[in-house]
């Protein structure tokens, strides 16, 4: 089958190569792509037409088996595809070939709760400002990981010294009782969420108090190591936090506030990490005071359309990016993290 497979998709770029705007112009006539996808599609630049090709299949193949259906279809039966690449009619074009991928790893997910999910949310801070829309993020976050299996913790206002002390309790699950009820075990399971919704600088977010706590600090409280139980189990870090003050290029601001506060933003060496954050260093993180952080919105979106299709979680954040102008994400995750939702 793989080398079936091999021999099918690189014949059809091959040949679509030929013509790549024809054949991207009838994938959006048919409705295929998205407007978007096909402006982002259509602007790709210093690429050659099998690069342009390999992008329009990825996107088709990763709408599943009908659209994968409906792309075959359209080469097989429109007149202007069958006169521009009369090649196609010798090939056998199926979708099982196109749609069959070598198996990569996944983590196992098979723990119930799948994991913890803790929110550190600052919305009031001790010199009277306020991040206004950011409840409306806690509140979006907690849905989505709740339906994906995790148990949320929700910390709220927390200074640097708490925010520090809090997810170093998280880490080792010493001692919880400030946050939840001491009758009630937290249990680490297969794997780990933690957002934090604040004011940041570069490399930082920040606490109430406004002093700064490094990222790579926060990130390091769960690195792997033999008494730990999220050794080799996947931990995500998602922060809705500015890393510096400058206003990404196209960004309409309007009513829009920023979670500045006018340090290099680095990967964690550690395994088994992802850490996604607003905005890229040295840029603003865009709020609005009633719908929430740009980021946050689009990821929870992201995540509830695309979770329970068995996307994983690095390909889902690729959107995001593609939505919200602009992420960054780094990780150092071994093998693909799947969270489909769980049944109640």
């Amino acid at each position: 089958k793989n080398k079936k497979k091999e021999t099918v998709v690189f014949s059809i770029h091959e040949i679509l190569s030929g013509d790549h705007r024809l054949i991207l112009n009838k994938v959006y006539e048919n409705k295929l792509i998205t407007h978007r996808e096909y402006n982002n599609l259509k602007s790709i630049s210093n690429a050659n037409a099998e690069t342009h090709v390999n992008e329009l299949m990825d996107k088709i193949m990763n709408k599943g088996e009908d659209k994968c259906k409906d792309f075959l279809n359209l080469l097989q039966t429109d007149g202007a595809i069958k006169e521009t690449f009369p090649l196609l009619a010798r090939l056998q074009l199926s979708c099982t070939p196109l749609l069959s991928e070598p198996v990569q790893d996944v983590y196992q997910i098979n723990s119930r709760p799948v994991g913890l999910c803790v929110i550190i949310n600052n919305k009031n801070f001790k010199d009277g400002s306020q991040r206004r829309g950011t409840d409306k993020d806690a509140r979006n976050l907690a849905e989505v990981f709740q339906c994906l299996g995790f148990r949320v913790l929700m910390c709220e206002d927390l200074n640097k010294d708490q925010m520090d002390q809090a997810l170093t309790f998280v880490a080792s699950l010493a001692d919880m009782s400030h946050f939840v009820d001491p009758q009630q075990a937290l249990e680490h399971g297969d794997a780990f969420i933690c957002s934090i919704l604040s004011h940041g600088k570069r490399g930082v977010a920040l606490g109430t108090d406004r002093n700064p706590l490094p990222i790579k600090e926060i990130t390091r409280k769960f690195r792997g190591c033999d008494q730990s139980v999220l050794t080799g189990k996947p931990k995500v870090f998602l922060i809705q936090a500015c890393q510096g003050s400058n206003i990404q290029r196209g960004v309409q601001m309007n009513d829009m506030e920023i979670d500045d506060d006018t340090s290099p933003l680095t990967i964690p060496e550690e395994a088994d990490v992802l850490v996604a954050i607003a905005t890229v260093e040295d840029h603003a993180a865009i709020r609005d005071p009633f719908d929430g952080s740009w980021f946050v919105q689009s990821l929870c979106e992201q995540l509830k359309e695309r979770c329970p299709r068995g996307e994983d979680i690095v390909s889902i954040l690729h959107y995001v990016n593609d939505d919200v102008q602009m992420p960054e994400v780094r990780f150092t995750l071994r093998k693909k993290l799947v969270l489909p939702p769980q049944r109640t």
